[in-house]
């Protein structure tokens, strides 16, 4: 009975590590889709509109990177907050 309880505990800890990489894998794509694609290589596209008085792709290489980065981190803790209740790690 104990080995049995035993592998359902690893089995739902793999799971939850399984997902939870998942995630971290979308999020970094985002923002190196966002880094790397928006500030450098749609650069001179993304220069066509304006905001704030600034072109685009000037505007995304200088801070908009920086602010999807905080997005993101707020967006990976609601995540793993329902990731944590969904495989009984919440506290």
């Amino acid at each position: 009975m104990t080995n049995q309880k035993g592998n359902i505990k690893r089995e739902n800890a793999r799971a939850y590590w399984k997902e939870n990489i998942k995630y971290v894998v979308i999020l970094l794509c985002i923002w190196g889709l966002v880094s790397y694609g928006a500030g450098i290589v749609f650069k001179d596209a993304l220069d066509e509109f304006r905001l704030g008085g600034f072109k685009l792709g000037f505007w995304f290489a200088q801070q908009g990177a920086m602010y999807v980065f905080v997005i993101l981190i707020f967006v990976y803790v609601r995540i793993m907050n329902k990731l944590d209740k969904k495989y009984g790690y919440d506290e």
